[in-house]
């Protein structure tokens, strides 16, 4: 989708397709002006009821003459007061979907305004162009029939009134398209069927970007790990004939760097449950059990193309998790890179092994600070649905940091405790920890276990295991994975760097 951003006023811009976005309370200095050129047609579906602004309610007009747009399109946002930049998505998305439905390629967008002070102008251009780019994605190289009912949008304009907003205007427009193509990118390789995206696809997909935005890249095979003592990991892969990687990406920027991180990412490229064995329905949604891993590498395309003045570390361990005679067993005992032993209960709960390893081998970076993205447990389904990642981690600071990012974002967390005593729940009586606890706080539990192998860095943990796709397609992204993690971290390194604009 190619996105613009000009000046005019709405009545004479010429275009197939004008979207008005407009509230419940009525807003005389635009409204007046457009209900003249529709000769008095605003008024009266304001007045019938056929219209009330509320959020992404849309209606169609068909106006005879008095304005330069073939067709008009109103989107409601809601009430004024509660205007955010989540109800901006929606909105743009709404409008994405009803070009689609009657056909039109290319529409203009008017950025609303209000009667009051409410968000930057760039930060309204940066909603609205993540909605029209996230809502318009799908991915189609699997179809061969039927090719003509596959709709999409190809152009959006936005449009200012004033041209002294343009500068402004263009810089939030030019950020939202630089994230959204990256969640996009990071969308199609969750979405790719486990037969296409194998542990050795992403590593290919990770030298590419690394390639192409001039990324650090090493990718350690088998041997690799096995001379480190990557035990857990190792034993997960065991049970497949698909080759472990373990995939670091590292960006460093060409400027003073304003500190160190560290984002770690579950790449569990199809989950069976290995021999604890998954039920066989929903089985299919397993593939996206490397969200975590494409997430990370989605940031990583964001963090050098923005330019970001910190030194990134990005880890994606990848693996499939498979039942056969050679795979991990319960009550098997595996010692971990960090040197700590884990005796594996539940050969399902494998992800947290991987990301063991993964964990232990970042510290050698001495980062300021550790984020894991992991579609790690169905208890955070069970406690929190699909409107909230869990977050859970060792340090107030950089939670509340996370929390903030995921209001700004729409990508929202919600904190469960990691208090001392959830730890007792995953002591072994043979090895140093166990990989499930008793079966209450799984999520917690999880976390916990990870906690073992952060040390004293500070480190936040996030569950995405019900945010990382949408199984229904319900909410204005669409059926399919989410890209979550990408736009969450994307936020919080802005913020960090103190420059949102």
């Amino acid at each position: 989708m190619k996105i613009s951003v000009k000046a005019g006023a709405l009545e004479q811009e010429k275009t197939e397709l004008l979207v008005v976005n407009l509230f419940e309370e009525r807003l005389p200095a635009v409204e007046n002006r457009l209900d003249k050129a529709l000769q008095g047609f605003l008024r009266k579906v304001r007045e019938k009821g056929d219209f009330k602004g509320e959020s992404k309610q849309t209606l169609l007009l068909y106006p005879q003459g008095g304005v330069g747009a073939e067709r008009v399109l109103l989107v409601g946002l809601g009430k004024m007061r509660e205007l955010d930049r989540e109800k901006l998505r929606a909105g743009s998305a709404a409008a994405v979907r009803r070009a689609k439905d009657i056909g039109v390629k290319s529409f203009t967008l008017a950025v609303p305004g209000t009667s009051r002070r409410d968000l930057p102008l760039d930060e309204k251009l940066w909603a609205l162009v993540e909605g029209a780019l996230l809502s318009n994605y799908q991915l189609t190289e699997y179809r061969t029939e039927e090719l003509d009912k596959i709709k999409d949008v190809q152009e959006v304009k936005f449009l200012v009134e004033r041209s002294q907003d343009l500068a402004a205007a263009q810089r939030g427009a030019r950020r939202g398209e630089t994230i959204s193509e990256a969640v996009n990118w990071t969308r199609t390789l969750a979405n790719y069927p486990g037969n296409k995206a194998t542990p050795t696809f992403l590593a290919q997909e990770a030298r590419k970007l690394a390639k192409e935005e001039r990324l650090d890249c090493r990718i350690l095979d088998r041997a690799e790990m096995e001379k480190l003592g990557m035990g857990a990991l190792l034993a997960v892969a065991q049970g497949s004939q698909q080759p472990p990687k373990f995939i670091i990406l590292e960006y460093k920027p060409s400027g003073r760097i304003r500190g160190r991180y560290a984002v770690v990412g579950k790449g569990i490229t199809f989950d069976s449950g290995g021999i604890s064995i998954k039920p066989s329905k929903s089985m299919e949604e397993m593939k996206y059990d490397m969200s975590g891993a494409a997430a990370t590498m989605g940031l990583a395309r964001v963090a050098a193309r923005l330019k970001l003045p910190f030194h990134l570390i990005f880890l994606a361990p990848a693996t499939e998790n498979l039942p056969s005679g050679a795979a991990v067993k319960p009550g098997d005992v595996v010692r971990s890179l960090s040197g700590k032993t884990v005796e594996i209960i539940n050969t399902d709960a494998e992800g947290r092994l991987i990301l063991a390893d993964a964990l232990a081998y970042v510290q050698r970076y001495k980062p300021d600070g550790i984020i894991d993205m992991a579609t790690l447990t169905g208890a955070v389904v069970v406690a929190l649905g699909s409107h909230a990642t869990g977050m859970l981690g060792n340090n107030d600071a950089l939670k509340g940091k996370i929390r903030r990012a995921g209001e700004e974002s729409g990508e929202r967390v919600w904190e469960l405790p990691l208090w001392k005593e959830y730890y007792e729940a995953i002591k072994s009586s043979i090895a140093d920890v166990k990989n499930v606890g008793d079966g209450k706080a799984g999520t917690i539990a999880g976390a916990a276990f990870l906690g073992k192998f952060v040390g004293d860095v500070p480190w936040v943990h996030l569950d995405i295991a019900g945010t990382a796709w949408n199984e229904t397609g319900n909410g204005w992204m669409g059926k399919g994975s989410t890209g979550v993690g990408v736009r969450l971290l994307t936020r919080f390194l802005l913020n960090e760097m103190g420059k949102k604009k």
